[in-house]
């Protein structure tokens, strides 16, 4: 992996996901440029792809309950966008060194209620890939082994279970955090040093260009 500094890892993420999410509905040329973009990120992070493929197997499945409503043609492309946005925040996420969420956070212009309640997210994000880890191991212990049987094992009920676990263990991991003095405050200061912000904006102008033009391409059609 090249030697990106993290808040330069997290706002170039920050870029591609938002440059996706404002595409115009149906403008899937440009949306296979922003899936290359994202595979092309997951691979200079080079993200562990069974890690990446089980937390999007588990996002997916609370994604296509809520797309599949609105009918295929509109659920179609939410869904390849929102795995597209997916893959380039897990690769960030996967990637991360321990506790060092915060330290790229800490460079967003963003109020200090904002920084933690993102910085509780990435630490339940945490708790819930090591759940589903449990989950899964508890399950082949149990002789459902193989990819038809974590399918069985991933029920309605199962999925219930593991929000309440993840939920409970991330109260306690608060609960922690409290008493060894966290405040809501990251006594961290990072920045961008020149080139780093040269090369954000560069990653924004692309990512204006794609969206932008993505809304010409519709109104010429």
């Amino acid at each position: 992996m090249l030697n990106i500094s993290l808040p330069l890892r997290l706002q170039l993420s920050l870029v591609i996901v938002i440059g996706a999410a404002l595409l115009k509905h149906h403008a899937w040329p440009y949306l296979a440029v922003y899936g290359a973009i994202a595979l092309f990120w997951a691979w200079l992070l080079r993200v562990h792809l069974p890690h990446l493929g089980k937390l999007l197997g588990t996002e997916l499945l609370f994604l296509s309950l809520l797309a599949l409503p609105l009918g295929w043609e509109r659920a179609s492309f939410l869904l390849v966008r929102s795995v597209i946005c997916l893959i380039v925040m897990n690769s960030f996420l996967l990637t991360l060194p321990a506790h060092s969420f915060g330290i790229a956070l800490k460079s967003l212009p963003l109020p200090l209620p904002l920084k933690e309640n993102l910085l509780l997210a990435g630490q339940y994000l945490e708790i819930l890939l090591s759940e589903v880890t449990r989950m899964q191991r508890s399950a082949q212990l149990r002789g459902l082994n193989g990819s038809a049987g974590w399918l069985r094992y991933a029920s309605a009920a199962m999925i219930g279970a593991l929000y309440l676990r993840s939920l409970e263990r991330a109260e306690r991991v608060y609960t922690a955090m409290i008493a060894r003095g966290y405040n809501g405050q990251l006594p961290i200061d990072s920045g961008l040093r020149p080139k780093e912000r040269l090369a954000l904006l560069a990653a924004c102008a692309i990512a204006a260009c794609l969206t932008i033009s993505s809304y010409q391409l519709t109104v010429n059609i």
